[in-house]
């Protein structure tokens, strides 16, 4: 019996890294779609967000059976309860991969973003792939020094956004007000996907220490 209760914990951290390998794939798709024009990609990230929402569901089925069969208490709450947390901030990343998807979607044939900004937004693409397969690597490992390190490598897709917002309001833009609403949403999801991976790891710091990642930093 207790051995069908551990794999069961066991799950949802394959199910967790599941799902970053899911959004990883999300926010790739995405990227190409809106600098692409690519309508195909655009669908697939847009149809493709059911699986993260089934395995966002998965979990939390099996978490709140487990709090109901189990009882669990300590370390094995701190799983269950920090992986209910976990799921919802993947579900979430997608969500956000979905919106850039439908910019892209809503432009086509044309492409959302401006030639000039294209090198900013692929970078942004590009942090938002690392930040999340790097979660991944921390629940798959539950490795809490390297989840600390997430903060400071999101503080780099925020430079981008930056950037981004520079350009815009720079007097000699001249693209438009569909341009940039446009890019001012691409960069906010962008953000917004990177904010949640840095959530992801904090969780991933307190299942495995029980301390807040602040006050782990300051012990170690």
């Amino acid at each position: 019996m207790r051995d069908t209760y551990h794999e069961e914990l066991d799950s949802l951290s394959e199910r967790l890294v599941e799902m970053t390998r899911l959004a990883r794939h999300a926010v790739a798709r995405a990227t190409t779609a809106l600098l692409d024009a690519d309508l195909n990609a655009a669908q697939e990230v847009i149809s493709g967000d059911e699986e993260l929402n089934r395995l966002d569901e998965d979990i939390e089925a099996t978490a709140f059976d487990l709090m109901a069969r189990q009882q669990p208490v300590a370390r094995d709450l701190r799983i269950i309860i920090t992986s209910l947390h976990m799921a919802g901030d993947l579900e979430r990343m997608g969500d956000h991969a979905v919106h850039i998807a439908k910019i892209a979607r809503r432009r086509h044939p044309d492409s959302a973003i401006p030639a000039e900004l294209r090198s900013i937004v692929l970078e942004m693409g590009h942090q938002a792939e690392l930040l999340v397969i790097k979660a991944g690597e921390v629940v798959s490992q539950r490795d809490a020094e390297t989840a600390l390190e997430l903060d400071s490598d999101d503080d780099r897709m925020d430079r981008l956004r930056r950037r981004l917002l520079t350009r815009i309001l720079d007097p000699g833009w001249q693209h438009g007000v569909e341009a940039t609403m446009d890019v001012t949403l691409a960069g906010r999801f962008y953000e917004r996907f990177g904010d949640h991976a840095v959530h992801v790891a904090d969780n991933l710091v307190y299942m495995v220490t029980g301390e807040r990642p602040k006050d782990y930093e300051s012990e170690a």
